[in-house]
């Protein structure tokens, strides 16, 4: 049941009639030599703590280490209940709890780095605004996370998810392909149709830079954890309405290592350029390091 590019995925999938996720569990159960249910059981217990922190972020405002964000998802959470949401329930949820985890990351909390903890919003911004909305079932979450935990592994083997090697891309834009897999396939979309979404969440996002201010992993992280969500529910929408993307998967990934590749070490999360290396960005750097 291995598989290391989505065509063979697909391949898998089709010629065992299985899901993704299905197709990861097995993969993952014979990679690892643990058991099914060991699998599974590691698997929910990683959607827990996702919840418990987009949770913990609307419960009260966070105090972070370089002081850069903290309160933003407590913010539009009260906006959205308040008022009718500009972007409607669905897409508010998504962006405060995607803005909440980063939070919770940068006051020293515990998160899921999926796949990064500059990312870490991403997917759980998706699924606890998905789960609440739909009704999903704790187990439903966890078993759509192998849906994409396998288009993660993809980008891993065959190109990067590494913000020092290919730019906020890699991180954000990895985690919003992820997002929009899963939830395609949560909402009944077939695996071709994940990795269609996957695909387009990916192009919308190519060539993102990494320039974190003062080299703290609070912002632009933060917003940006919140467009990739609201990214990935996009393409997973269009994906599940018929919409598919000229590109394959496969090369998508090759596209975005190339183009990280590309990228000018300044964009690479050294600090050195983009809105690290703007006036405000500097002088907020010696802020807080003086």
């Amino acid at each position: 049941m291995n598989f290391a590019t989505g065509a063979a995925l697909l391949a898998l999938c089709e010629e065992n009639k299985i899901s993704i996720s299905e197709a990861m569990l097995r993969r993952e159960t014979t990679a690892l030599g643990t058991g099914r249910e060991d699998a599974v059981r590691r698997m929910a217990h990683s959607y827990a703590i996702m919840k418990k922190a987009a949770a913990d972020s609307l419960s009260r405002e966070i105090a972070t280490v370089g002081g850069l964000i903290g309160g933003e998802a407590l913010r539009v959470h009260t906006f959205s209940r308040q008022q009718k949401p500009v972007c409607g329930a669905l897409m508010a949820k998504a962006v405060a709890y995607a803005l909440g985890v980063p939070e919770i990351n940068a006051s020293m909390g515990l998160i899921v780095a999926a796949p990064t903890a500059g990312a870490s919003g991403v997917i759980p911004g998706c699924f606890c605004a998905v789960q609440e909305e739909f009704g999903f079932s704790d187990e439903t979450m966890a078993d759509a996370l192998f849906c994409a935990g396998a288009v993660g592994y993809l980008f891993m083997r065959n190109a990067t998810v590494a913000g020092a090697e290919g730019g906020c891309q890699a991180e954000v834009g990895v985690a919003s392909a992820m997002a929009a897999a899963a939830v395609t396939q949560l909402m009944g979309g077939a695996p071709a149709q994940s990795l269609h979404a996957a695909a387009v969440a990916t192009a919308n996002l190519l060539g993102l830079v990494c320039d974190p201010i003062a080299g703290l992993v609070e912002t632009p992280c933060q917003p940006r954890n919140a467009v990739g969500a609201s990214n990935a529910l996009i393409c997973a929408q269009m994906a599940l309405s018929g919409v598919t993307f000229p590109v394959p998967f496969d090369e998508m990934v090759r596209a975005l290592y190339r183009v990280g590749k590309s990228l000018p070490p300044s964009l690479r999360e050294t600090a050195q350029g983009g809105c690290a290396a703007t006036p405000t960005g500097c002088a907020l750097c010696k802020k807080i390091f003086s």
